[in-house]
């Protein structure tokens, strides 16, 4: 079977990347704030997979506005482009979290806290790249950003 114009690994990569980064921004600030502030798991969870999803979508944007498009119509592309990358990171990132013993509740200043989490994110990149180059190949997800503009 052909491989579709625009689905190949090395996009599919680079577009899980781009989620990444902003997933990992607001999975951190809200793990960090919900920990600092002594949130329940369940909330310091809600929180970082809500941060997450600004921060995902506020990348994106970023590059589709310089491309001229109106905020709501850069909304939409980011909703398009990036809901079901951000969704499937998230679950993943947040599942491998919560089934490492002790994770969420060792504090800032533990290592299982920090490692846990840049392994999780780790994971969620791995399970997320074929989803995204699955995506891609059919003229969805991340293929709708670069109508706009170009990495």
């Amino acid at each position: 079977m052909s491989e579709q114009q625009g689905a190949s690994w090395a996009t599919a990569i680079q577009a899980t990347l781009h989620c990444l980064t902003g997933c990992a921004i607001g999975e951190v600030l809200g793990m960090v704030l919900g920990t600092a502030f002594g949130l329940h798991n369940a909330a310091t969870v809600v929180l970082a997979i809500a941060l997450a999803f600004v921060f995902g979508y506020a990348l994106t944007m970023r590059g589709v506005l310089k491309s001229g498009l109106g905020v709501a119509a850069a909304f939409k592309v980011a909703l398009a482009a990036d809901t079901v990358s951000i969704a499937v990171m998230e679950l993943i990132d947040n599942t491998v979290i919560m089934a490492v013993p002790g994770a969420m509740d060792a504090g800032l200043a533990s290592l299982l806290f920090w490692l846990t989490l840049a392994f999780s994110l780790a994971v969620a990149f791995v399970v997320t790249v074929p989803v995204n180059r699955w995506m891609i190949g059919r003229g969805l997800g991340h293929a709708k950003v670069h109508a706009h503009h170009h990495h």
